[in-house]
């Protein structure tokens, strides 16, 4: 196991103590240990993580650095590195509230335009049955004697309690006017589930396109990370179009970017191995305003009439 200083184990117990951390505030505590800027000295910071992901790896945990794709920011978290979303939740939340969380997640990542939220009310009518025989492994058999009391009982009460928790743990975010999206922990802990569910990813930098622009192109799979277009044009001369299918992209360069130019560096190198060749999905047509999702892990095309979001179709017979 490779030795901490004081100044590595003060980094973990921060992050620890406080929770995830953006970069203006994980910064200045490097820095105040340090002496460094991890602007300006960026390999000694990178050695920093990479120190401390050494030693964490014992106990299965990491340093993660992360890109909120609803801010654009970047943040820092301790997690586990167990690929089970059960327990990245821990011991904290029951089963019937791991279940409702589960199916938030899910209608959300199979938004087929990748808006990244959902609303307040599509999450309090989720059910929650089929999260339970998913990972029972009985869905095929869509058994209701298979699902726990607590489970069918779960209330709308208990749901909007656990939406409050969920929002005041980070897991999710919830704006004032009902809109429910991913929160900064969700993002630093599930990548791995977000790969090994074939969650479309952002054709620039990888990762997951949970809230990215896509293609106009109906019939083309691209999503690109809205902090990721800047980068991706400004690399590019001429025409905006469509890296895949050469159909024009529509791009305003903002006047104020939520991104300086000093913000693209690349995010802290993960020690998790690189991902494989994307996935590609079936994306509905899109009516004005319509969000129409794919089910399954095929993703196939739901007309427009059909409701604005499901969650997968694996759920028992209504």
């Amino acid at each position: 196991m490779a030795e901490l200083s004081w100044r590595h184990q003060t980094l973990i117990q921060a992050l620890l103590s406080r929770g995830p951390l953006r970069d203006d505030q994980f910064h200045p505590i490097f820095n105040g240990l340090t002496g460094k800027n991890p602007g300006t000295h960026k390999q000694v910071f990178d050695e920093y993580l990479l120190k401390i992901n050494k030693a964490l790896s014992y106990v299965q945990c990491e340093l993660r650095g992360f890109r909120n794709q609803y801010d654009g920011r970047v943040y820092y978290g301790v997690v586990n590195t167990v690929s089970d979303e059960q327990s990245k939740l821990g011991t904290k939340y029951s089963v019937p509230q791991i279940a409702f969380y589960k199916a938030i997640i899910e209608a959300i990542v199979q938004d087929a335009t990748a808006q990244g939220s959902i609303s307040n009310i599509h999450a309090l009518n989720l059910r929650l049955e089929n999260q339970v025989l998913t990972s029972t492994g009985s869905q095929s058999q869509c058994d209701p004697t298979q699902v726990p009391p607590a489970v069918k009982n779960f209330s709308l009460s208990q749901k909007e309690k656990t939406l409050d928790e969920l929002v005041r743990d980070q897991w999710l975010n919830h704006t004032p006017d009902g809109i429910i999206g991913l929160g900064v922990r969700s993002f630093l802990d599930l990548r791995s589930y977000f790969r090994n569910n074939d969650i479309p990813s952002c054709q620039v930098c990888n990762e997951a396109g949970v809230k990215a622009d896509v293609c106009q192109n109906d019939s083309c799979t691209v999503r690109i990370h809205k902090y990721c277009l800047k980068k991706f044009f400004s690399q590019r001369r001429g025409e905006r179009v469509c890296p895949s299918c050469g159909t024009e992209w529509n791009y305003v360069v903002p006047k104020a970017e939520l991104v300086d130019e000093e913000d693209e560096a690349d995010v802290p190198t993960q020690t998790q191995p690189p991902r494989g060749p994307r996935t590609k999905r079936l994306r509905s047509s899109k009516t004005d305003g319509a969000d129409v999702v794919g089910t399954g892990s095929s993703r196939a095309s739901r007309p427009t009439s059909d409701l604005r979001r499901t969650t997968r179709s694996t759920a028992c017979p209504r």
